[in-house]
């Protein structure tokens, strides 16, 4: 079985290079199902049930949260009722959403988890605590689990792949924007990568216009954020599972450029 997970969509760039780029990809790397980070995807921040329905229409079989999921409040009610979009499974349990579902993919299932790390990031509850009690739950249901942990720290998402080595498919890293090169299978059996990247405008500060963030920082005064323009890029990764076993069998980076 392969899993590709699509790192951070941000704005119309980031669907656009969706819509420009999954077919192919899928075809190329015999994908059997797509989960993308979409917390992003409206705008550059939060998300909306007409960009969803967008994505879903390009191939995207879930899409993952974060800490911008609740950034556009009229979807409160749309993250509650659809079942392709999973929120953090750490925040408190009155939110609407869930944090994790079971998809079925030919004779197999996969479930997908979506956590928040804690470090620089908006408190919630603990993702390792909260990680064993949902796998509880999912050992029971399928091996094949893949947990997108949105969070900050390198070192958090390094100690959260390790906690989790052997008993889920993969950890995958999101939120930075920033594709990391330290993917490998860890001796259990666990895919890992501490950031898949971000699919959205290249020319940009983790998407959102150079001129804009650099005035931040110059100035120190407060900036509206804007999602940058131009060529974009489409950062992925390829996660090869054994569907019998839920081991990794390979994890594979994938950066696409727009001339």
């Amino acid at each position: 079985m392969r899993i590709l997970m699509i790192g951070d969509i941000v704005g119309r760039p980031g669907r656009r290079a969706v819509k420009e780029n999954l077919a192919a990809i899928r075809q190329e790397f015999g994908i059997d199902f797509t989960i993308a980070n979409g917390e992003n995807i409206a705008g550059g921040n939060g998300v909306t049930r007409e960009t969803a329905n967008e994505l879903f229409g390009y191939g995207i079989d879930v899409l993952t949260g974060g800490n911008h999921i609740w950034d556009k409040k009229e979807s409160y009610a749309f993250i509650a009722e659809e079942a392709r979009l999973i929120r953090p499974a750490n925040y408190p349990p009155e939110v609407p959403g869930a944090g994790y579902r079971v998809f079925p993919v030919g004779d197999c299932k996969v479930a997908v988890v979506n956590l928040l790390g804690r470090v620089f990031m908006p408190g919630v509850d603990c993702p390792f605590r909260r990680a064993e009690e949902i796998l509880a739950e999912l050992s029971a249901v399928t091996p094949v689990i893949v947990v997108d942990f949105h969070a900050e720290a390198t070192s958090e998402k390094m100690a959260f792949g390790w906690f989790l080595d052997g008993r889920v498919s993969a950890v995958l890293g999101t939120h930075t924007h920033v594709q990391t090169a330290d993917e490998r299978v860890l001796p259990g059996g666990t895919a890992y990568i501490s950031d898949v990247g971000m699919t959205g405008p290249r020319d940009s500060v983790i998407g959102v216009k150079t001129e804009t963030i650099i005035a931040k920082y110059v100035t120190q005064l407060p900036k509206r954020f804007e999602v940058a323009g131009g060529p974009y890029q489409f950062d992925a990764c390829v996660v090869t599972i054994d569907p019998v076993t839920g081991k990794a069998l390979g994890i594979e980076r994938i950066r696409n450029f727009e001339a």
